[in-house]
């Protein structure tokens, strides 16, 4: 284990995501500054362009100014609290952003634009960034992984190095709580925490403690995985291959009164989920 470090586990990461079609970049090079900049500040957590080429992608029939109207509604979510602001956007994801506009007849019509592409998972851009630096509020942190789908951030991972015996699994998950508290911005478009040391790895929703931080125990849902592989790997196998992101957004995820005003968003797990998949197909 002496040469097993933080940024092996990266590595091995990154290259699965790879191997199931996300393209794999580092944060320098889309900082601000950068040749191939795609942020204006660091302060900025939607690709703004990606998403704006999705939207027009996606919604061939609408004007300039409905789309444009889409892509405020999405990047100014409405809610006092993070977790009110998470389900407005997880809304907007799974049901499209109602936006009206004025046809070529002068009359108002009104429209749902896509933000994702359900039905067919490579008419979305797949982005995982490696060491995604965000600034806010005065605080300035790099989450690992951060995936985005068509510019969003819909996926935060973070890595832990196993040889370190005073970095576990839940040192990763801490790290998340820090962030979210710091970064709010970063965390309201999201929809999937992974944490992993390397060997032992766990999933769950924005608002998941730790005993909601569940394993996923196989990639295609057959059977359970190979116990020799490492479990990081067959969760990004299992939940971050394309089309079973996608399923996992729109039909997976719900959001709970917890009581107090406060918001659960829970998640299928493996078995729930691929007994589903297996039921409807």
């Amino acid at each position: 284990m002496s040469g097993f470090t933080e940024s092996v586990v990266e590595q091995a990461a990154l290259a699965w995501l790879e191997s199931l079609g996300w393209r794999v970049t580092h944060g320098l090079e889309i900082a601000p500054g950068e040749p191939g900049a795609e942020r204006a500040d660091y302060a900025q957590v939607v690709l703004e362009a990606r998403l704006r080429d999705a939207l027009a992608r996606l919604n061939p029939a609408l004007p300039p100014d409905a789309l444009e109207d889409a892509f405020r509604r999405l990047t100014r979510p409405e809610g006092a609290e993070l977790s009110a602001r998470n389900r407005a956007v997880h809304r907007l994801l799974v049901e499209g952003v109602t936006v009206e506009y004025r046809a070529a007849d002068g009359e108002i019509r009104g429209a749902q634009a896509r933000v994702l592409d359900f039905d067919i998972a490579q008419n979305n851009d797949w982005l995982a960034v490696n060491q995604f630096t965000v600034s806010e509020s005065k605080h300035t942190r790099r989450p690992d992984v951060v995936l985005f789908v068509n510019g969003l951030p819909l996926a935060v991972v973070e890595l832990k190095n196993a040889a370190d015996e005073d970095a576990t699994i839940w040192t990763a998950f801490q790290q998340l709580q820090t962030y979210k508290a710091e970064l709010p911005s970063l965390f309201a478009f999201n929809e999937v925490l992974l944490v992993s040391d390397g060997v032992e790895a766990r999933v769950g929703t924005l608002t998941a403690g730790r005993e909601w931080m569940k394993p996923w125990r196989t990639i295609t849902g057959e059977r359970l995985a190979d116990p020799h592989l490492p479990e990081l790997q067959v969760s990004i196998e299992g939940l971050c291959a394309p089309r079973r992101f996608l399923d996992l957004v729109r039909d997976f995820i719900v959001f709970d009164d917890a009581g107090g005003g406060k918001l659960a968003k829970k998640m299928a797990g493996y078995h729930q989920f691929h007994a589903v998949r297996v039921a409807v197909e």
